[in-house]
């Protein structure tokens, strides 16, 4: 792209939002316009080009979590062209850039906020979602990446490495970041047993990251069989079918340091999970179930010094640094590119599991209104 296509873009102010909406928690997803959160200098426009399908977005659609503001566009990993710039956004994003978008669409930034000013902008108590959010002081609603352009503060929207093809990137947004933050903050490393519950968009990410980490030895476990071969392509050594493999749970008792926990079924066997753990072991739970979790035995996690915490996400920061890892070790991300027009579809193969692992819907051009969304 020329420098003078790009500052033709960065005028572009007159371009009608269009994305695929759902009004309600049954009802396909319908193409239809919708007016993005108020115009500040600090925000960017970008033209979206690719977004992963997430979880987290059909909880979303289905209001698995609460009441969802429809209509909604959901889609938090989002890369595109920053075709609009602010003039007080972040350094180092003009028009033309190829940038992406996370889970969080705005974070406070005030020095006053704990989380903002000690790099842990995730979790900003007064934070937007990428979709399906309110921004403070009736500035709007935030909508995702299930459309042709997007909206959010410049702080939120990273640079892309030019080695990450756009598909992977998206997914490592999202995905990526959610397993990348606790492998890192939990240290995860040459000495680092590592267990990955749920090998799935986020789970096989999860592996690749602690292959990556040159951890001493990854175990993937799911539920069943079906996903032992692609595990171990992964980077898994072991692999682990917990609903077709008898007395797993006494064969691996005590022998893991860390386990990243993909999963958000309320079902699953958290307290056989918590028995893998060695003494003074480490578990993260990033899924997010509907329904609560399964009870604990807090004597048992108390005899062996066991610690649970939970994950959110990551920071800019640490984004920056799963974006630069992927880059220079070239990791990349499993990825099924879809046409965006079949979002329904995707969603559907989604719900259903059959994602190997993650669906990215990519913007081809044409009227999607010229013919029936599948």
């Amino acid at each position: 792209m020329s420098s003078n296509e790009a500052v033709q873009m960065g005028r572009n102010e007159d371009h009608v939002f269009h994305g695929w909406m759902a009004t309600d928690a049954a009802s396909p997803m319908k193409y239809q316009s919708f007016e993005p959160k108020t115009w500040e200098e600090t925000d960017v426009d970008i033209q979206i080009s690719h977004c992963g399908v997430c979880a987290s977005d059909l909880h979303t659609l289905r209001s698995g979590w609460g009441e969802t503001i429809y209509p909604c566009c959901v889609g938090h990993e989002i890369i595109g062209t920053a075709t609009r710039v602010g003039s007080h956004a972040r350094p180092g994003i003009k028009p033309g850039d190829r940038v992406g978008v996370g889970p969080q669409g705005y974070t406070c930034r005030q020095p006053t906020c704990s989380p903002c000013s000690s790099g842990q902008e995730n979790y900003c108590p007064i934070r937007v979602g990428t979709y399906a959010d309110r921004y403070p002081n009736g500035k709007g609603i935030s909508y995702g990446g299930f459309a042709d352009y997007c909206r959010h503060n410049s702080y939120s929207v990273f640079s892309i490495p030019e080695r990450l093809d756009s598909a992977s990137a998206a997914v490592m947004l999202c995905a990526g970041s959610t397993v990348y933050e606790p492998l890192k903050e939990c240290g995860a490393g040459p000495k680092t047993k590592v267990g990955i519950i749920g090998i799935g968009g986020l789970g096989h990410l999860g592996v690749l990251f602690a292959k990556a980490m040159g951890c001493q030895r990854i175990v993937a476990f799911s539920r069943k069989m079906d996903k032992a071969d692609d595990a171990v392509k992964l980077g898994a050594d072991e692999y682990v079918a917990t609903a077709e493999q008898d007395g797993w749970a006494q064969k691996y008792a005590s022998t893991l340091d860390l386990i990243i926990c993909t999963v958000s079924d309320p079902r699953m066997p958290l307290r056989e999970y918590l028995g893998l753990l060695r003494p003074k072991g480490r578990f993260c739970q990033v899924g997010i179930p509907e329904e609560p979790l399964p009870p604990l035995d807090a004597m048992a996690l108390v005899l062996n010094g066991t610690s649970i915490s939970f994950s959110d996400s990551a920071s800019p920061e640490n984004i920056r640094a799963m974006l630069a890892m992927a880059a220079e070790r070239g990791i990349k991300a499993w990825t099924q590119v879809r046409p965006m027009m079949e979002v329904n579809e995707a969603v559907r193969e989604m719900d259903g599991g059959r994602a190997r692992f993650r669906i990215v819907l990519k913007n081809e051009g044409g009227d999607p209104c010229s013919t029936e969304a599948r």
